[in-house]
């Protein structure tokens, strides 16, 4: 459907769902999934494949993402590619109907998905267009209001909005972080065989969850790390009480400022130990922090399979896949800090390491779920330091 802007009223009575954003605009058109309201930020991910995967992404906790890829939910879904157990993103808009799954590996429809997933959708938007208005004004708080009888209070709307306090200063990386610590020995996925299973560990890392991606785990499991996954909040004499030859920090949603105000002084403690560590996404942006370089909100982030990014180390172009609404601000490195990857869009820091030392990060996902595999050898990267440094 067109957006309108000051019109209240639907255009015609099949209506069943609103976008309201935070400036007035509204997007009409159908409900999906859960029939609620939900608020948040509204984002954009250009990836073609892989819904399912990002939308149990927990890094995309407090957003609503608007899909530019017209055929959303053509494949269905399945208990195979959920990147966590709940979802943690707060709604969908897509620009096609749902259509019926066509997919060898669909066990169920993503309407059917999307109500035991808790997640409100709205179908009809035109998604090309609430992009361009992301791209030049910067990704707004929004509402998804899903009504079967078409009636929506859309001033009330627009004040939800308005008064939804938006992610700079907020630490949802404690909300969507294990409470309790487990091991993890499950390896990458294969058509042939599933899942395997990490039967010879040669090293043991700790993982830091702040948000953590199921095939991040799998991708450290599959060069042979045994993985013990610990809560955000853990102490650093928590995390060395398991005799780590690798320490590893996630990705996760949020400000990292504001969840560096517990991470960082354990960060801190860490890299003086000289045990290997590897950062991911907001495990990037907090290294940084822990160094003394600065964070700051993007303008509309980075979402999508497609990104291309120079690996300095390698004289390489990766394409990459991406999700993060902050970024770490390369002139703030400080000596003895080396820039070793960065965008080839925007030319904005993808990777940093610390010099003499082993510790790197990238701001990038190198477990490709979803997204291309050119990143993969970050991993084996990691598994080398812990062997070089036993």
């Amino acid at each position: 459907m067109t957006d309108t802007k000051n019109d209240h009223i639907p255009p015609h009575d099949k209506i069943t769902a609103a976008l309201v954003l935070e400036d007035g605009s509204v997007f009409w058109g159908y409900g999906f999934g859960k029939k609620a309201t939900a608020v948040g930020e509204v984002c954009f991910n250009t990836s073609m494949t892989g819904y399912q995967e990002i939308l149990t992404d927990p890094s995309y906790a407090g957003q609503i993402i608007n899909f530019t890829f017209p055929h959303i939910g053509n494949v269905g879904t399945n208990d195979e590619d959920e990147e966590a157990s709940t979802s943690a993103a707060r709604g969908l808009v897509i620009r096609q109907d749902v259509t019926e799954p066509s997919n060898f590996r669909s066990n169920a429809h993503l309407h059917e998905w999307c109500e035991k997933q808790n997640l409100v959708g709205i179908a009809g938007i035109d998604t090309r267009k609430l992009t361009r208005y992301i791209r030049k004004n910067g990704a707004p708080n929004g509402v998804i209001c899903v009504n079967d009888q078409g009636e929506f209070d859309i001033p009330a709307l627009v004040e939800q909005a308005k008064d939804w306090p938006g992610l700079n200063g907020m630490d949802l990386a404690i909300e969507v972080s294990t409470k309790e610590t487990y091991e993890w020995t499950s390896t990458r996925w294969s058509l042939e065989d599933g899942f395997g299973n990490l039967d010879n560990p040669k090293a043991h890392v700790v993982a830091v969850d702040y948000g953590i991606k199921r095939n991040i785990l799998r991708c450290l499991s599959t060069t042979g790390a045994k993985v013990t996954v610990v809560p955000a909040t853990a102490t650093a004499e928590e995390i060395l009480s398991y005799k780590p030859d690798g320490i590893f920090l996630s990705n996760g949603p949020g400000d990292p400022a504001a969840t560096g105000e517990y991470a960082i002084p354990v960060i801190q403690e860490l890299l003086e130990t000289g045990i290997p560590l590897f950062g991911i996404c907001l495990g990037h942006q907090m290294l940084a922090l822990a160094v003394g370089a600065k964070t700051t909100k993007m303008h509309q982030g980075h979402r999508g399979a497609n990104h291309p990014v120079m690996d300095y180390n390698t004289d390489k172009v990766e394409i990459t896949s991406m999700n993060h609404g902050f970024m770490v601000d390369k002139d703030t490195l400080p000596d003895g800090v080396k820039l070793s990857h960065i965008s080839l869009f925007d030319k904005t820091c993808c990777g940093l390491e610390l010099e003499g030392k082993p510790v790197f990060s990238v701001q990038h996902h190198p477990e490709a779920s979803p997204g291309p595999q050119d990143s993969h050898y970050l991993f084996d990267r990691f598994m080398g330091m812990i062997q070089d440094h036993a």
